[in-house]
């Protein structure tokens, strides 16, 4: 198709990463690329040399922190806290260490030391296949490309280039370029590299700013001045479109308003199946900030309330008396909704530098998580005794997370009762009823859920690690990313496991993972017998559009064929055929 100013139309297809439909002018970003020439110093000049690179590193500190303030006005402390991360390595002592080191022993200057040092810290954590090490690995191209422009004494801001409307094209943006993105002028942006779990997506759809990565040859294709259209829901970007595909795309536009203001109407509705089935709808939430979202969404109540933010970017690890005032503020907000608390979910490599452990190569599958939480005391009871005190209003229930195996609860549930008995003992009040459940994510605890029951009153799927660790995927990785199936028969075969050993026990699980918010998984959920969805306080009016057009008795007969299914691809077709017959509208804004 050739479109009227003569140029063929192109067709490409990435990761969209942030919904929307747009279309402008490109605006293509020429990367600022910093030569590490290499020089011989003098040994009188060591000093100076490491002066220099101290000085740029205090300036990238500095930059770095504004712009995480920036963050935090424009969008919360949710989305600043990505450039924690970016704090993190440009204080990593190591790393200073490392550069200081060379510039000493080989007598050069330190650009080309720094580019090797990061390089091999980079490549080294970017080998291995997990999403959390794999951002690390961006994390540090970043600030070392930070370094270097204070180095040469320039700026290092892409966004600098754009002074009218348009559509960004760029090889790849960071998550200091997406910060600086000024929404009054850029209207979209497409990059050949990034994946959907990068802090870059995130980012974008923080912003609202529709978005597609991972297109591998945009800028070889694209100059600026084109014409661009991007579909950030489905992924597709068509370069000097049509005149028929622009009029296609403009009345989807109107339209998918049009949607969202009927989902708005869903609010106070409850989200109950057509016969009669209630399947309640929690949020998913990390910060305080975000509860008020939550009941304007159509959720009701916290089913999987993250905590770490409590614990990143700082230089103290918060006491009894700051965790408590936090978990009774959001217990006060649902009352009388349940509100989870889940515990600590992180590594020491993301605790404050005074918390001491080891570095690990793959922490991911490490030392973190409940595993830390059990062998630093101190550090567990100080959260529990806090959830305990957060109870009293008899709204609260905490869960713990990456449990694997039996013993593993058992010793949760003793430092519990220890906890318990020393408030007791101290005359503080609880709710001694206070439901105690537990993160079912991996193959091991999914596949012992009978033995794991009897210490708890309830299970909270993650489907998100579930998933990556059942299959063996990382998601983030785009050579396997493929493998990574929702509807693989190993993952419904363990939902229905979970399912079924909580309902043997009088208990009840919800799926606070990604095919939670899945609107075409959504009836396949419920007719394996989930009892509670949890998702993002935005997806809330998705979900209970499907949940109120779905009846109950059809959505156990599609679970029942996917049990017996020959393929995931069947069962997508299933799910996806399901969605489209009861509420297409759904598949306007989530494909």
């Amino acid at each position: 198709m050739v479109a009227k100013h003569g140029k063929s139309e192109i067709t490409l297809k990435g990761i969209g990463v942030s919904p929307g439909i747009a279309i402008h002018e490109v605006q293509l970003l020429s990367p600022q690329i910093h030569q590490a020439v290499q020089r011989s110093i003098n040994p009188e000049e060591v000093a100076a040399e490491i002066e220099r690179f101290k000085e740029a590193l205090i300036a990238t500190h500095d930059q770095i922190k504004l712009i995480q303030k920036q963050v935090s006005k424009v969008l919360g402390d949710e989305h600043a806290s990505i450039f924690d991360a970016h704090i993190l390595v440009v204080d990593d002592r190591s790393f200073i260490e490392d550069v200081i080191r060379t510039v000493r022993k080989d007598l050069v200057n330190v650009e080309p030391v720094l580019q090797t040092v990061a390089n091999r810290y980079a490549d080294m954590l970017a080998k291995v296949a997990d999403s959390y090490l794999s951002e690390r690995a961006a994390d540090i191209r970043d600030v070392t490309k930070r370094i270097m422009a204070n180095l040469a004494g320039e700026t290092l801001n892409q966004m600098a280039q754009i002074s009218k409307n348009c559509i960004v094209v760029a090889h790849d943006l960071t998550p200091s370029d997406t910060a600086s993105i000024d929404k009054s002028l850029v209207l979209g942006f497409v990059t050949d590299l990034g994946s959907a779990t990068s802090h870059t997506a995130i980012m974008a759809r923080a912003l609202e700013v529709p978005a597609v990565v991972g297109l591998h040859n945009v800028t070889a294709v694209v100059s600026t001045g084109d014409t661009i259209l991007i579909d950030g829901g489905r992924g597709f970007v068509f370069i000097n479109p049509t005149d028929a595909r622009l009029k296609e795309y403009k009345k989807r536009a109107q339209e998918q308003e049009l949607i969202l203001e009927e989902l708005g109407t869903l609010r106070d509705k409850p989200p109950e199946t057509q016969d009669g089935y209630l399947v309640p709808i929690t949020a998913n939430i990390e910060l305080l900030e975000e509860l008020n979202g939550i009941g304007e969404r159509g959720a009701k109540g916290i089913g999987l309330f993250r905590t770490e933010f409590l614990f990143l970017g700082v230089e103290i690890l918060p006491d009894e008396d700051a965790q408590t005032s936090a978990y009774e503020e959001a217990a006060r907000s649902q009352h009388p909704s349940p509100v989870v608390i889940r515990t600590l979910d992180l590594g020491a490599d993301k605790l404050p530098a005074n918390f001491e452990m080891g570095d690990e190569m793959n922490p991911f599958l490490g030392d973190r998580a409940i595993r830390l939480c059990l062998t630093h005391p101190e550090l567990f009871k100080t959260q529990l005794r806090a959830i305990l005190r957060a109870s009293t209003l008899g709204n609260v229930r905490m869960m713990y997370p990456m449990i694997s195996c039996v013993q593993e609860l058992a010793d949760a549930n003793a430092m519990l009762q220890e906890c318990m008995e020393e408030l007791r003992e101290q005359a503080i009040a609880f709710d001694e009823n206070i439901q105690v459940g537990t993160m079912i994510e991996v193959p091991s605890a999914a596949l012992v859920a009978d033995l794991l029951a009897p210490h708890v009153s309830f299970f909270s799927i993650g489907t998100n690690d579930l998933i990556q660790y059942t299959m063996a995927v990382d998601r983030g990785n785009e050579n396997v990313a493929h493998l990574y199936k929702p509807t693989h028969m190993a993952i419904i075969r363990l939902i229905d496991h979970v399912v079924k050993v909580s309902h043997e026990h009088g208990q009840w699980t919800c799926v606070c993972g990604q095919m939670a918010a899945a609107p075409t998984l959504v009836p396949l959920l419920i007719g394996l017998g989930v009892d509670e969805l949890s998702v993002s306080p935005s997806q809330a009016p998705l979900i209970k559009d499907v949940i109120r057009k779905l009846h109950y008795s059809d959505a156990v007969e599609l679970a029942q064929k996917a049990l017996v299914s020959p393929s995931s691809e069947y069962v997508e077709e299933l799910c996806h055929a399901m969605i489209k017959r009861i509420a297409p509208e759904v598949l306007e804004l989530s494909e």
